[in-house]
């Protein structure tokens, strides 16, 4: 694997199988162990750059830093030098002085961890910048299907919703790609970006149409907090043409399954018995999240092969 971790695009499928392998094995050891935590990591620093609130995604690096038994420094935007105007770059060589091995970093700019990974000579692992890229996020999504379908080759994958504003859907678009899975989105045309067209996947505005061949729908939130107009006529207009609600949940195989990388707005793009249903892993992608994030840490500071073994030294 490269240094950094900034895009799903910085992954070939030999990287991306890895990740996924390693995970399996550090859930399976975490989950047999008395005591969960490995020694791989013992000695180093992880820095939780956090300019943007977030809750599954920084508790998540942050247990899964210290069950590979690192040092976990969060590190928050609020009430620290950046709230005073420091830069990027000063908060960079600042973190740099401290000896920093990792720094995970999210930032509402698109962009900020690649700037910030020009200033740091450990690692930086994007945690989610702007409207950009979330490649973790994407991982965990990879591993849950294919712990759920047992593959990902040849999956068709339907991802619906806001994917204009959605950082979640491009590093799945492209990891799924790599990973050799049939991504479609399907939107209202104002929540398609610009560009779309040249991205490795479909199109659709029609979700009926798509469902009954979709092996695994993933509903993606509405963010309004990106929003400075307004992209459909009504909330309730929205949940018509592009909830998933049990109706719709009843055209797909028996073995599709229904994600949502959260947090949920329960009753718009996703009807509360669908969220809890036998088909939904929504649930399963925060536990997984740890484990793929185990994986991403140990493959960039501990090593570059499988960690099976890693704690029988």
């Amino acid at each position: 694997m490269k240094r950094h971790l900034l895009s799903a695009a910085d992954l070939t499928l030999e990287d991306a199988t890895l990740v996924l392998d390693t995970a399996t094995e550090l859930a399976q050891l975490t989950e047999r162990a008395t005591v969960k935590k490995l020694p791989t990591l013992r000695g180093r620093t992880v820095v939780n750059l956090f300019f943007e609130d977030s809750t599954r995604t920084r508790t998540s690096f942050e247990l899964a830093a210290k069950r590979l038994s690192a040092d976990v420094i969060n590190f928050s935007a609020k009430g620290s030098s950046v709230s005073k105007g420091e830069t990027l770059k000063d908060t960079a060589l600042t973190l740099e002085a401290m000896g920093s091995d990792a720094v995970v970093v999210r930032h509402s700019w698109s962009g900020a961890p690649v700037n910030l990974s020009r200033f740091i000579r450990g690692s930086v692992i994007n945690a989610g910048d702007g409207t950009h890229e979330h490649p973790t996020q994407a991982l965990l999504d990879a591993y849950t299907m294919r712990q759920r379908l047992g593959r990902i080759e040849g999956l068709k994958v339907t991802i619906v919703g806001d994917i204009l504003h959605s950082r979640v859907a491009r590093s799945n678009v492209l990891l799924l790609h790599t990973l050799g899975a049939d991504v479609t989105l399907v939107a209202p045309p104002t929540l398609l970006p610009v560009g779309v067209d040249q991205w490795p996947c479909q199109t659709s505005y029609d979700l009926d149409a798509v469902l009954p061949k979709s092996d695994v729908v993933m509903m993606l939130r509405v963010q309004r907090e990106r929003m400075g107009a307004a992209y459909f006529p009504s909330t309730r207009e929205y949940a018509r043409r592009y909830g998933l609600d049990v109706r719709r949940v009843q055209t797909l195989s028996d073995d599709a399954i229904v994600m949502h990388p959260g947090p949920m707005v329960r009753g718009m793009e996703i009807a509360p018995e669908v969220a809890d249903g036998v088909r939904s892993t929504i649930v399963e992608q925060v536990a997984n999240g740890v484990s793929v994030r185990m994986a991403v840490l140990y493959l960039l500071l501990g090593g570059a092969e499988p960690a099976i073994g890693s704690d029988d030294q």
